[in-house]
């Protein structure tokens, strides 16, 4: 067996039955053995129905419900093969992913971790208000979506941080423990199609202080901190968030040029907030 290809899901079934139905086929174009692991976040049974029903040789398990991270490491932790592929369930990945995989571990023995292109379903849709998608077309985002790691430097290493609250920068967080490790290799052909999502304003707003406090994690974890490096970090958002608006203004996008405003008098204060409670010294 080489790979366990691992599949986290959460109420989303309509596209893990269009993600499976690819991801079948794409495994009868390698030789070696493998196994798919669907990890399932959701309260209910449905999942575990459609795998069992038209996926038999697939295989679910329920997850531990403690967000992405958690979900991706529980997968990881039933794992029997050498080297871990991660595929998001809303993704479709393209028929060789896994003989691109197979064939870049061949190619670069010293290597054991590998990112694979990310391309949304539509570019024209990214052009509307309130609309993104996680793209990966020249590497250095490790973007969990199409990854492949060896199993033994994964469990090394503590696989994804769960202490990140949603999902984003637990992905830059194992990239920069990997890169100590590992050179990372870029695979353009490993292909798979995300989903370009309209996000609700309101939702998006919502999300600043959980969102901040993600990033929050991520920049004390691997940045050492002071005072200094508090007021040029907010500084830096002041600058970024306030092109930004002007940037969407000037787009047309009206909605994304708002939730950048609340970026810009929630986001920093919280992030000025939470350095305070963490009494950085200068």
């Amino acid at each position: 067996m080489l790979f366990s290809v691992i599949v986290p899901t959460c109420n989303r079934n309509d596209l893990l039955s269009k993600c499976l139905d690819r991801l079948v086929q794409t495994v009868q174009t390698i030789k070696d053995d493998y196994e798919i692991i669907v990890t399932d976040d959701s309260k209910s049974s449905e999942a575990k129905a459609l795998v069992e029903e038209k996926y038999p040789s697939v295989k679910w398990v329920g997850g531990p419900r403690k967000g992405p991270a958690s979900n991706r490491n529980y997968g990881a932790s039933l794992a029997k093969a050498p080297w871990l592929v991660f595929i998001d369930d809303d993704c479709i990945p393209e028929k060789e992913i896994l003989a691109e995989y197979k064939n870049a571990i061949a190619l670069y023995p010293e290597s054991r971790a590998f990112e694979g292109t990310i391309i949304p379903d539509d570019w024209d849709k990214l052009k509307e208000d309130m609309t993104e998608c996680p793209i990966n077309t020249t590497g250095g985002y490790f973007w969990s979506a199409n990854i492949c790691v060896n199993a033994n430097l994964y469990q090394e290493i503590g696989g994804f941080d769960q202490n990140f609250l949603i999902a984003a920068q637990e992905d830059q967080d194992i990239y920069v423990r990997l890169s100590k490790l590992t050179k990372i290799i870029f695979l353009k052909e490993s292909i798979v199609v995300h989903p370009v999502r309209k996000i609700a304003l309101g939702k998006k707003i919502n999300q600043i202080p959980i969102a901040t406090k993600n990033w929050f994690i991520y920049e004390t974890k691997h940045n050492a901190q002071s005072v200094k490096r508090t007021f040029r970090m907010a500084g830096s958002f002041v600058v970024q968030f306030s092109k930004g608006v002007v940037k969407s203004l000037l787009k047309g996008k009206l909605k994304t040029a708002v939730y950048q405003f609340f970026l810009l008098f929630v986001g920093i204060p919280v992030y000025l907030n939470l350095s305070i409670k963490n009494n950085w010294n200068g």
